[in-house]
Protein backbone atom coordinates (compact mmCIF):
# COMPACT_ATOMS: atom_id res chain seq x y z
CA UNK A 1 0.00 0.00 0.00
CA UNK A 2 3.11 2.60 0.75
CA UNK A 3 4.56 1.50 -2.26
CA UNK A 4 1.52 2.42 -4.47
CA UNK A 5 0.88 5.36 -2.92
CA UNK A 6 4.62 6.58 -3.24
CA UNK A 7 4.87 5.88 -6.52
CA UNK A 8 1.98 7.47 -7.31
CA UNK A 9 2.58 10.86 -5.30
CA UNK A 10 6.11 10.85 -8.04
CA UNK A 11 3.66 10.44 -10.47
CA UNK A 12 1.68 13.76 -9.89
CA UNK A 13 4.86 15.49 -9.01
CA UNK A 14 6.04 14.40 -12.55
CA UNK A 15 2.62 15.52 -13.72
CA UNK A 16 2.83 19.39 -12.43
CA UNK A 17 5.99 19.71 -13.66
CA UNK A 18 5.72 18.59 -16.89
CA UNK A 19 1.76 20.61 -16.94
CA UNK A 20 3.86 23.42 -15.44
CA UNK A 21 6.14 23.90 -18.38
CA UNK A 22 3.58 23.14 -21.09
CA UNK A 23 0.71 25.90 -20.06
CA UNK A 24 3.75 28.22 -19.55
CA UNK A 25 5.21 27.61 -22.89
CA UNK A 26 1.33 27.98 -24.64
CA UNK A 27 0.83 31.07 -22.36
CA UNK A 28 3.94 32.73 -23.46
CA UNK A 29 3.64 31.52 -27.38
CA UNK A 30 0.63 33.40 -27.54
CA UNK A 31 1.60 36.46 -30.55
CA UNK A 32 1.60 39.94 -29.89
CA UNK A 33 2.69 42.23 -27.37
CA UNK A 34 0.52 41.39 -23.95
CA UNK A 35 1.79 45.18 -22.83
CA UNK A 36 0.93 46.70 -25.89
CA UNK A 37 -2.86 45.06 -26.59
CA UNK A 38 -3.78 45.72 -22.44
CA UNK A 39 -2.71 49.85 -23.41
CA UNK A 40 -3.60 50.43 -26.43
CA UNK A 41 -1.89 50.71 -29.72
CA UNK A 42 -1.69 54.78 -29.23
CA UNK A 43 0.02 54.40 -25.43
CA UNK A 44 2.91 56.20 -24.89
CA UNK A 45 6.72 53.92 -25.20
CA UNK A 46 7.13 54.58 -21.64
CA UNK A 47 3.79 53.68 -20.47
CA UNK A 48 4.30 50.05 -22.71
CA UNK A 49 7.73 49.61 -21.52
CA UNK A 50 6.88 50.09 -17.61
CA UNK A 51 4.18 47.82 -18.19
CA UNK A 52 6.62 45.61 -19.55
CA UNK A 53 8.71 45.40 -16.65
CA UNK A 54 5.95 45.10 -14.18
CA UNK A 55 4.72 41.94 -16.38
CA UNK A 56 8.82 40.57 -15.95
CA UNK A 57 8.25 40.39 -19.73
CA UNK A 58 12.11 41.65 -19.46
CA UNK A 59 13.52 39.04 -17.81
CA UNK A 60 14.34 35.67 -20.06
CA UNK A 61 11.94 33.04 -20.22
CA UNK A 62 13.45 30.74 -18.20
CA UNK A 63 13.92 33.11 -15.10
CA UNK A 64 10.05 34.26 -15.40
CA UNK A 65 8.97 31.08 -15.43
CA UNK A 66 11.14 30.02 -12.26
CA UNK A 67 9.51 32.94 -10.70
CA UNK A 68 6.04 32.09 -11.64
CA UNK A 69 6.68 28.36 -10.18
CA UNK A 70 8.37 29.83 -6.95
CA UNK A 71 4.95 32.36 -6.31
CA UNK A 72 3.13 29.37 -6.50
CA UNK A 73 5.03 27.25 -4.28
CA UNK A 74 4.92 29.66 -1.91
CA UNK A 75 0.74 30.87 -2.40
CA UNK A 76 1.93 34.02 -4.13
CA UNK A 77 0.43 34.20 -7.35
CA UNK A 78 1.00 37.49 -8.50
CA UNK A 79 -0.97 40.59 -9.03
CA UNK A 80 -4.01 40.43 -11.65
CA UNK A 81 -3.41 43.79 -14.40
CA UNK A 82 -6.46 44.39 -14.85
CA UNK A 83 -7.95 43.79 -11.80
CA UNK A 84 -5.00 45.42 -9.73
CA UNK A 85 -5.67 42.44 -6.55
CA UNK A 86 -3.69 39.84 -6.40
CA UNK A 87 -4.67 36.61 -8.30
CA UNK A 88 -4.84 34.37 -5.22
CA UNK A 89 -7.65 36.78 -4.33
CA UNK A 90 -9.52 36.94 -7.39
CA UNK A 91 -9.28 32.79 -7.49
CA UNK A 92 -10.41 32.26 -4.15
CA UNK A 93 -13.79 33.94 -5.08
CA UNK A 94 -14.31 32.74 -7.90
CA UNK A 95 -13.81 29.02 -6.90
CA UNK A 96 -16.10 29.31 -3.99
CA UNK A 97 -18.60 29.63 -7.56
CA UNK A 98 -17.02 27.02 -9.34
CA UNK A 99 -16.53 23.71 -7.09
CA UNK A 100 -19.68 23.47 -5.53
CA UNK A 101 -21.16 24.03 -8.74
CA UNK A 102 -18.78 21.01 -9.83
CA UNK A 103 -19.92 19.19 -6.82
CA UNK A 104 -23.62 19.93 -7.15
CA UNK A 105 -23.22 18.68 -10.66
CA UNK A 106 -21.97 15.28 -9.33
CA UNK A 107 -23.71 14.27 -7.33
CA UNK A 108 -26.98 14.90 -9.61
CA UNK A 109 -24.86 13.03 -12.00
CA UNK A 110 -24.62 9.67 -9.76
CA UNK A 111 -27.98 10.09 -8.54
CA UNK A 112 -29.77 10.11 -12.00
CA UNK A 113 -26.94 8.22 -13.60
CA UNK A 114 -26.27 4.80 -11.42
CA UNK A 115 -29.59 4.06 -10.67
CA UNK A 116 -30.20 4.09 -14.28
CA UNK A 117 -27.65 2.03 -15.34
CA UNK A 118 -28.34 -0.40 -12.61
CA UNK A 119 -32.20 -0.77 -13.59
CA UNK A 120 -30.89 -1.16 -17.18
CA UNK A 121 -28.64 -3.96 -16.52
CA UNK A 122 -30.94 -5.87 -14.13
CA UNK A 123 -33.42 -5.68 -17.27
CA UNK A 124 -30.96 -6.29 -20.12
CA UNK A 125 -32.88 -6.86 -23.81
CA UNK A 126 -36.48 -5.27 -21.92
CA UNK A 127 -37.87 -1.99 -23.27
CA UNK A 128 -36.67 -0.56 -20.11
CA UNK A 129 -33.30 -1.42 -21.12
CA UNK A 130 -33.82 -0.06 -24.34
CA UNK A 131 -35.61 3.35 -23.30
CA UNK A 132 -33.04 4.08 -20.71
CA UNK A 133 -30.25 3.71 -23.29
CA UNK A 134 -32.09 5.69 -25.79
CA UNK A 135 -32.35 8.57 -23.14
CA UNK A 136 -28.63 8.00 -22.21
CA UNK A 137 -27.63 7.86 -26.11
CA UNK A 138 -29.89 11.28 -26.42
CA UNK A 139 -27.96 13.10 -23.36
CA UNK A 140 -24.36 12.26 -24.78
CA UNK A 141 -25.60 14.13 -28.14
CA UNK A 142 -27.04 17.25 -27.31
CA UNK A 143 -24.80 20.03 -26.10
CA UNK A 144 -24.98 20.83 -22.58
CA UNK A 145 -25.30 24.56 -23.56
CA UNK A 146 -28.70 23.29 -25.59
CA UNK A 147 -29.76 21.79 -22.37
CA UNK A 148 -29.14 24.68 -20.20
CA UNK A 149 -31.02 27.33 -22.89
CA UNK A 150 -33.82 24.71 -22.70
CA UNK A 151 -33.86 24.52 -19.07
CA UNK A 152 -33.91 28.49 -19.19
CA UNK A 153 -36.83 28.88 -21.05
CA UNK A 154 -38.65 25.89 -19.23
CA UNK A 155 -38.03 26.53 -15.46
CA UNK A 156 -37.43 30.28 -15.33
CA UNK A 157 -39.17 32.17 -18.47
CA UNK A 158 -42.10 29.37 -18.77
CA UNK A 159 -42.79 28.13 -15.13
CA UNK A 160 -40.38 30.76 -13.33
CA UNK A 161 -39.31 28.56 -9.87
CA UNK A 162 -35.95 29.25 -10.51
CA UNK A 163 -33.49 31.94 -11.63
CA UNK A 164 -32.22 32.44 -15.35
CA UNK A 165 -28.48 33.44 -14.39
CA UNK A 166 -26.43 35.16 -11.85
CA UNK A 167 -25.05 34.55 -8.37
CA UNK A 168 -26.50 36.23 -5.47
CA UNK A 169 -23.29 35.40 -3.24
CA UNK A 170 -23.24 33.28 -0.02
CA UNK A 171 -24.21 36.17 2.31
CA UNK A 172 -27.25 36.06 0.41
CA UNK A 173 -28.29 32.54 2.36
CA UNK A 174 -28.00 28.79 1.19
CA UNK A 175 -31.16 28.56 -0.40
CA UNK A 176 -30.79 31.03 -2.75
CA UNK A 177 -27.75 29.85 -4.17
CA UNK A 178 -28.81 26.55 -4.50
CA UNK A 179 -31.40 27.79 -6.42
CA UNK A 180 -28.79 30.07 -8.85
CA UNK A 181 -26.77 26.62 -9.01
CA UNK A 182 -29.66 23.96 -9.80
CA UNK A 183 -30.29 25.14 -13.67
CA UNK A 184 -26.07 25.27 -14.64
CA UNK A 185 -25.69 21.87 -12.61
CA UNK A 186 -28.97 19.97 -13.85
CA UNK A 187 -27.70 21.31 -17.52
CA UNK A 188 -23.68 19.99 -16.57
CA UNK A 189 -25.04 16.59 -15.02
CA UNK A 190 -27.35 15.43 -17.61
CA UNK A 191 -24.58 14.66 -20.17
CA UNK A 192 -22.37 13.13 -17.53
CA UNK A 193 -25.24 11.23 -15.71
CA UNK A 194 -25.77 9.93 -19.25
CA UNK A 195 -22.01 8.73 -19.88
CA UNK A 196 -22.25 7.09 -16.08
CA UNK A 197 -25.31 4.86 -16.61
CA UNK A 198 -24.09 3.54 -20.19
CA UNK A 199 -20.68 2.49 -18.15
CA UNK A 200 -22.68 1.17 -15.30
CA UNK A 201 -24.73 -0.98 -17.45
CA UNK A 202 -22.15 -2.45 -19.09
CA UNK A 203 -19.94 -3.36 -16.27
CA UNK A 204 -22.67 -4.94 -14.29
CA UNK A 205 -23.12 -6.72 -17.39
CA UNK A 206 -19.95 -7.56 -17.56
CA UNK A 207 -19.49 -8.54 -13.98
CA UNK A 208 -23.01 -10.86 -14.31
CA UNK A 209 -21.42 -13.01 -16.27
CA UNK A 210 -18.66 -14.19 -13.99
CA UNK A 211 -18.21 -17.91 -13.16
CA UNK A 212 -19.17 -16.65 -9.33
CA UNK A 213 -22.35 -14.87 -10.30
CA UNK A 214 -23.47 -17.70 -12.57
CA UNK A 215 -22.49 -19.93 -9.34
CA UNK A 216 -24.47 -17.74 -6.89
CA UNK A 217 -27.30 -17.43 -9.09
CA UNK A 218 -27.52 -21.54 -9.51
CA UNK A 219 -27.29 -21.54 -5.76
CA UNK A 220 -31.14 -20.15 -5.12
CA UNK A 221 -29.67 -16.30 -5.16
CA UNK A 222 -32.27 -14.09 -6.83
CA UNK A 223 -30.87 -11.53 -9.41
CA UNK A 224 -31.56 -8.16 -7.03
CA UNK A 225 -28.92 -9.69 -4.40
CA UNK A 226 -26.62 -10.72 -6.84
CA UNK A 227 -26.48 -7.64 -8.10
CA UNK A 228 -26.35 -5.59 -4.27
CA UNK A 229 -24.23 -8.32 -2.94
CA UNK A 230 -21.76 -9.05 -5.24
CA UNK A 231 -21.61 -7.59 -8.94
CA UNK A 232 -22.05 -4.00 -7.84
CA UNK A 233 -18.52 -3.76 -5.98
CA UNK A 234 -17.17 -5.15 -8.49
CA UNK A 235 -18.54 -3.34 -11.11
CA UNK A 236 -17.72 0.13 -9.89
CA UNK A 237 -13.98 0.07 -10.73
CA UNK A 238 -14.60 1.14 -14.44
CA UNK A 239 -17.18 3.76 -12.76
CA UNK A 240 -14.68 5.29 -10.20
CA UNK A 241 -12.64 5.84 -13.44
CA UNK A 242 -15.45 7.99 -15.00
CA UNK A 243 -16.43 9.83 -11.86
CA UNK A 244 -12.69 11.01 -11.28
CA UNK A 245 -12.44 12.33 -15.04
CA UNK A 246 -16.06 13.31 -14.65
CA UNK A 247 -15.17 15.62 -11.61
CA UNK A 248 -11.94 17.48 -13.60
CA UNK A 249 -14.06 17.95 -16.58
CA UNK A 250 -17.40 19.40 -14.25
CA UNK A 251 -14.55 21.57 -12.16
CA UNK A 252 -12.31 22.31 -15.12
CA UNK A 253 -14.30 22.78 -18.24
CA UNK A 254 -17.79 24.36 -17.12
CA UNK A 255 -16.67 28.07 -18.78
CA UNK A 256 -19.59 27.70 -21.20
CA UNK A 257 -22.15 27.34 -18.75
CA UNK A 258 -20.74 29.88 -16.45
CA UNK A 259 -21.29 32.35 -19.12
CA UNK A 260 -24.30 31.16 -20.23
CA UNK A 261 -25.67 31.21 -16.58
CA UNK A 262 -23.33 34.83 -15.72
CA UNK A 263 -21.78 32.76 -12.75
CA UNK A 264 -18.56 34.16 -11.46
CA UNK A 265 -16.56 31.30 -11.58
CA UNK A 266 -12.97 30.15 -12.19
CA UNK A 267 -14.34 29.41 -16.23
CA UNK A 268 -15.47 33.05 -16.64
CA UNK A 269 -12.64 33.92 -15.28
CA UNK A 270 -10.26 32.31 -17.33
CA UNK A 271 -12.53 33.46 -20.14
CA UNK A 272 -12.17 37.28 -18.99
CA UNK A 273 -8.27 36.79 -18.35
CA UNK A 274 -7.95 35.51 -21.94
CA UNK A 275 -10.24 38.33 -23.47
CA UNK A 276 -8.47 41.05 -21.78
CA UNK A 277 -4.38 39.61 -21.93
CA UNK A 278 -4.37 39.52 -18.12
CA UNK A 279 -1.75 36.29 -18.61
CA UNK A 280 -0.85 35.92 -15.26
CA UNK A 281 -4.67 35.44 -14.08
CA UNK A 282 -4.92 33.10 -17.14
CA UNK A 283 -1.94 30.70 -16.46
CA UNK A 284 -2.17 31.02 -12.80
CA UNK A 285 -5.60 29.69 -12.66
CA UNK A 286 -5.66 27.29 -15.27
CA UNK A 287 -2.53 25.46 -13.44
CA UNK A 288 -4.60 25.49 -10.44
CA UNK A 289 -7.15 23.51 -12.15
CA UNK A 290 -4.69 21.15 -13.18
CA UNK A 291 -3.87 20.52 -10.40
CA UNK A 292 -7.10 20.01 -9.08
CA UNK A 293 -7.34 17.70 -12.19
CA UNK A 294 -4.33 15.53 -11.08
CA UNK A 295 -5.07 15.15 -7.57
CA UNK A 296 -8.67 13.69 -8.07
CA UNK A 297 -7.00 11.17 -9.91
CA UNK A 298 -4.63 10.63 -7.22
CA UNK A 299 -7.59 10.38 -5.35
CA UNK A 300 -9.39 8.31 -7.85
CA UNK A 301 -6.65 5.71 -7.89
CA UNK A 302 -6.34 5.31 -4.36
CA UNK A 303 -10.47 4.32 -4.05
CA UNK A 304 -9.04 1.53 -6.44
CA UNK A 305 -7.71 0.36 -3.02
CA UNK A 306 -10.66 0.41 -1.03
CA UNK A 307 -13.25 -1.11 -3.84
CA UNK A 308 -10.64 -3.67 -5.07
CA UNK A 309 -8.59 -5.83 -2.92
CA UNK A 310 -6.30 -7.67 -5.75
CA UNK A 311 -5.36 -4.38 -5.87
CA UNK A 312 -3.76 -3.92 -2.20
CA UNK A 313 -2.57 -7.72 -2.65
CA UNK A 314 -0.58 -6.49 -5.46
CA UNK A 315 0.78 -2.91 -3.84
Amino acid sequence: MLRFTLSRITSLLLSLIVASVAIFAVIESVPGDPATFMLGMNAEPDTIAALRREMDLERPVAERYLRWMGGMATGDFGISYTYRVPVGELIGQRITVSFPLALYALVLSVVIGLPAGLLAASRRGSVTDWSVMGMTQLGIAVPNFWFAMLLVLLFSITLRWLPSGGFPGWGAGFWPVVKSLTLPAVALALPQAAILARVMRSALIETLGQDYIRTARAKGLSLHRAILGHALRNALIPVLTILGLQFSFLLAGAIIIENVFYLPGLGRLIFQGITQRDLIVVRSAVMLLVFAVIVVNFLTDLAYMLVDPRLRARA
